[in-house]
């Protein structure tokens, strides 16, 4: 299974997202969608996971949950927006992961590109940056990966061009 992984689009998205992601199983958006265009152009494509960020107002969070937590294979899988970072997540995260095993957290927020193993928790960190125009970030960004049976591979970062740049 391929998926597209993509946050913080503010309102905005890429027209290279759609290259990228054409080939994706699911793609997961990890909040501050901005408009419910974005998340039609990305349903368009692949089955689409949704949470809403800060930033998204009510057309996005009566449709979207805070949390989505689910299964593929043998990964439980928690996408939310806010999550802090390891090993400092926030106390709604925390609480979470005390309640459930999660093999693979995924959040946006910060902007900043992240993947690292927490090994306090035994799970791996993603936060794919920012794919959209506005915010501090330098570069847009997005992730590919796969899950093969018990297997992540071929997780790609891909920079979309400069945070200013409209695609």
């Amino acid at each position: 299974m391929k998926i597209g992984l993509i946050s913080d689009t503010h309102g905005h998205l890429d027209s290279k997202v759609l290259s990228y992601f054409k080939d994706c199983d699911e793609i997961w958006h990890a909040g501050d969608v901005g408009n419910k265009d974005v998340l039609d152009q990305l349903s368009a494509i692949a089955e689409l996971k949704t949470v809403f960020g800060n930033i998204d107002d009510n057309s996005i969070r009566n449709f979207n949950p805070e949390n989505q937590y689910f299964e593929i294979g043998i990964f439980k899988i928690l996408i939310t927006h806010i999550a802090g970072s390891p090993p400092r997540y926030n106390d709604r995260v925390k609480k979470f992961l005390a309640a459930h095993k999660v093999d693979i957290l995924v959040c946006g927020h910060s902007h900043i590109l992240k993947v690292m193993r927490d090994a306090n928790n035994d799970l791996l960190f993603i936060n794919p940056g920012a794919a959209g125009i506005h915010g501090f970030h330098k570069m847009k960004t997005i992730i590919t990966f796969e899950i093969n049976n018990d297997k992540l591979e071929q997780m790609n970062v891909i920079e979309l061009g400069k945070r200013g740049a409209i695609g």
